[in-house]
């Protein structure tokens, strides 16, 4: 070689080099090939190509990633140059580049060199490329107008210049990758001092309405503006816990300590709670809330149903907040199939709301993001609900999407995997014979005279239908008095207060007359009552609802299997009297006041050491413990372990429950751990209160 092709080659592989480090990573792709081309015009080579190595089920292949090409046809991204197996298309060259020998040969002496004579490659240098120690990949040089054999002085030069771009190559990519996270991160950490700076206003916002609220209630001279002041201050506190229960959900989330507790439970009775939580804000707004059960849906299930009805609160209460006044709000639910006694059932939440645009979409499941910065401003929330939501739902085997556009609203929707319960039946038992029952539904929208037409069927009552009062009064002259009358408030032509006021003046074969209607009862009640009403059902209303009112407007005894906290007289513990471990004096009136209708006696404790105490000087005088667990001197883990202890009968019989604040699955296990037979959480919930002492003093 002589010095002037030895300076060409040196200079080339300089100013390679260089444009790859002068240059910008968003511009490193034109700077390589600009790179490859230079080395390729030095040995005077018609295309460069640069191919990385993968491994598939240990067999090796490669692609191609990047080519320069002058004069010829390129051949990036065809089938030729992508996964290509080394031990079918490249025999040998597996064994020689590993060995860090190039491949240097005229193409025409080659074996197998079908490949490169259809891509008019005449000869090649094909130079290994080793990083780390491992065989990364090849740069490969192709000469396609002469036969010939690079020389060894080219080799070396190239093999050192291939190095240097693949090193640069991988440099880039690491910069990029980043770049990348970088960005992430900022935007990360942007979105969570969004949420931090709308979570201190969202926080402050119903701490300073119970402030002023105490403030107003203290000094008010009537007990009409101290209930007032009350029933905002119960509000207030109702939504702060709702914020501080989101943050401990996604503290446990991104901490992977989320986790379900799955019980039987009667899904219609859980769907009640949920239309109960979301029916005042409906009401507030006067918007148009129908739900659509479906009645293959067992009536009995196994799964969490607390962590189910948080999924569709938080959606019913997104509809209702992003719909405008008078709007429509749905909740559809639907068995959409069944396998070995799981069901699959899908849940959509429906609204004419504001919509989300498709952008708005791919962030709306994000933690510490809402679809616009705009909409927490403008609706308040902590945008911790849908990410929430999201892993609830895939903890239940199922999944949760969207499908909106701006101004036409949203329907979210979400599927979950619950087990049939076992020896599953119908939830209510019927006292009265219904086959004797005659009714007759009046309202004008079509949905709720379909709903009473198909449930009435399924429990064989002959039910009538009529979509005004006056067709109504047409059905009662034509076919005689019907035993009960669901009748809706607002109809056209002739509300029911109108219809009520004429039926009941119509004959003296009185039927029942429940009024059906959205709006608060309290609000109609006097005028329905004056016009002969017996009685109200809120709407939206299940089957148990409706079963309910004939038993007890008939005159009969409801059975039911369902939880008997809903209704009925004032539970009695006369006789039975507690222990009550709790060192926070407000604590203990709150559960003093509680349970005082239900005559129970208490003793209290104030620290765990006095809870022993007063257990070992009389264990007879006591039938059950409520124990707080963060307390002073002793706390309620160690009274527990220390009165189980105890050598008399009693300590291992008497029931113990933690009454606290720390609710974690982890909180409950060690409760149990430590004797405790059960928990319940703070705030307290007066009916699981009662709940805890009939299971614990009657059983």
């Amino acid at each position: 070689m002589d010095t002037d092709q030895h300076d060409r080659l040196f200079d080339a592989v300089n100013t390679a080099i260089t444009y790859l480090l002068q240059t910008e990573v968003d511009q490193f792709e034109n700077a390589l090939l600009r790179s490859m081309g230079v080395l390729a015009q030095a040995v005077d080579a018609d295309r460069v190509r640069l191919w990385r190595n993968h491994r598939v089920d240990g067999k090796l292949y490669c692609t191609q990633f990047y080519e320069w090409s002058q004069g010829v046809e390129p051949s990036q991204g065809k089938e030729i140059t992508i996964e290509v197996p080394y031990d079918e298309d490249l025999p040998g060259w597996e064994t020689k580049l590993t060995k860090n020998e190039c491949i240097n040969n005229i193409v025409r002496e080659m074996p197998a060199n079908e490949r490169f004579v259809s891509q008019g490659i005449l000869s090649l240098l094909i130079v290994p490329v080793f990083l780390r120690g491992d065989f990364w990949g090849f740069v490969g040089f192709n000469d396609c107008h002469r036969e010939r054999l690079f020389t060894a002085h080219e080799e070396s030069i190239l093999r050192s210049a291939s190095l240097l771009i693949t090193n640069a190559l991988l440099r880039n990519e690491m910069t990029q990758e980043l770049t990348d996270a970088l960005k992430k991160a900022s935007a990360a950490s942007e979105a969570k001092s969004r949420f931090l700076s709308n979570m201190s206003h969202e926080i402050r916002t119903p701490i300073n309405a119970i402030v002023g609220m105490t403030m107003i209630g203290k000094s008010a001279s009537d007990i009409e503006k101290k209930d007032y002041a009350f029933e905002k201050i119960e509000i207030a506190s109702a939504h702060l816990l709702g914020i501080i229960n989101d943050v401990l959900d996604m503290s446990k989330i991104e901490a992977n300590k989320f986790d379900l507790s799955n019980v039987e439970f009667y899904f219609e009775k859980m769907l009640q709670k949920v239309v109960n939580v979301i029916d005042f804000r409906i009401n507030e707004k006067s918007q148009k809330f129908s739900v659509n059960l479906d009645p293959k849906i067992p009536h009995r299930l196994i799964g969490d149903d607390q962590r189910l009805a948080q999924v569709m609160t938080n959606l019913l209460s997104n509809a209702v907040k992003f719909t405008p006044d008078q709007g429509s709000v749905s909740l559809r639910l639907y068995l959409i199939g069944e396998e070995n006694g799981l069901c699959s059932i899908k849940i959509e939440v429906a609204d004419t709301g504001i919509g989300i645009s498709a952008e708005q979409q791919t962030r709306l499941f994000t933690s510490f993001e809402q679809a616009e910065n705009s909409i927490s401003r403008a609706y308040g929330g902590t945008g911790l609900g849908l990410a929430i939501s999201k892993s609830i739902v895939e903890l239940m085997d199922g999944e949760i999407w969207v499908d909106s556009e701006l101004g036409k609203g949203s329907t979210f929707t979400f599927t979950v995997q619950l087990e049939r319960a076992p020896g599953e039946s119908r939830p209510y038992l019927p006292a009265v014979n219904l086959k004797n029952i005659r009714a007759l539904v009046v309202d004008d929208e079509s949905e709720t005279r379909e709903y009473f037409t198909q449930l009435t069927q399924r429990m064989d009552i002959v039910c009538d239908t009529a979509a005004d009062g006056r067709e109504a009064l047409e059905l009662i002259a034509r076919d005689g008095q019907y035993d009960i009358c669901f009748v809706d408030w607002k109809m056209p032509v002739m509300d029911g207060i109108e219809l009520s006021r004429e039926m009941r003046a119509s004959g003296t074969n009185e039927p029942v007359i429940i009024m059906i209607s959205a709006y608060d009862w309290n609000a109609i009640e006097l005028a329905a009552r004056a016009a002969g009403v017996n009685g109200f059902l809120s709407k939206p209303f299940f089957s148990s609802d409706v079963v309910d009112c004939i038993n007890t407007h008939l005159g009969a005894k409801i059975i039911s299997n369902t939880d008997s906290l809903d209704s009925g007289p004032a539970v009695s513990f006369d006789g039975f009297r507690i222990l009550l471990a709790e060192d926070v004096e407000i604590n203990r009136e709150i559960v003093l006041s509680l349970l005082e209708p239900t005559q129970i006696e208490i003793d209290c404790a104030v620290d765990g050491a006095e809870a022993v105490r007063l257990f070992s000087a009389t264990p007879e005088r006591y039938d059950m413990i409520f124990m707080d667990i963060q307390m002073p001197v002793m706390d309620g883990l160690e009274a527990t372990r220390q009165i189980r202890a105890l050598d008399i009968a009693r300590a291992m019989e008497i029931p113990i429950v933690a009454m606290t604040a720390n609710v974690f699955r982890e909180d409950v296990e060690q409760c149990i751990a430590a004797g405790m037979n059960d928990h319940i959480g703070k705030p307290l919930d007066y009916n699981e209160m009662i709940a805890k002492l009939e299971r614990y003093l009657q059983s």
